[in-house]
């Protein structure tokens, strides 16, 4: 799910008054870090303040990832989870490391569900 539309409605809001820089530029020590660590830089540069291009932060979520859900993880992470786990969700987030400003990009699921795979599955008790 792209959700460019919000992230430009927000920055109109932004850019006409009615919505303040201290309200959208809001990123906690915990974003900032990381992106710092874990994010990938883009060609975007920020929105508001324009000094620095924005970075984008992938964090994921799942049942199945247990303890590891909510965390930031790399490009090369994401891939090597992808073949891993049956099915998480990545959320990727532009944050500006300058002035705080962050915004959801984007959501997609990975995972091995759906694919033929040679190695059986665990059951559960239901089942």
């Amino acid at each position: 799910m792209d959700y460019a539309l919000q992230r430009r409605a927000l920055l109109a809001e932004v850019y006409a008054g009615r919505v303040g820089t201290m309200e959208v530029c809001d990123a906690g020590p915990y974003l900032l870090r990381a992106a710092k660590f874990h994010g990938q830089p883009s060609d975007v540069t920020c929105p508001v303040c324009r000094r620095e291009p924005l970075t984008h932060v992938s964090w994921v979520y799942g049942d199945e990832l247990k303890h590891a859900a909510g965390s930031a993880r790399t490009a090369e992470e994401l891939t090597r989870m992808a073949t891993l786990f049956e099915e998480f969700t990545v959320y990727v987030v532009e944050v500006c490391r300058t002035c705080s400003w962050n915004h959801l990009v984007q959501s997609y699921v990975l995972g091995t569900r759906g694919l033929d795979s040679h190695k059986p599955r665990r059951r559960t008790a239901a089942e």
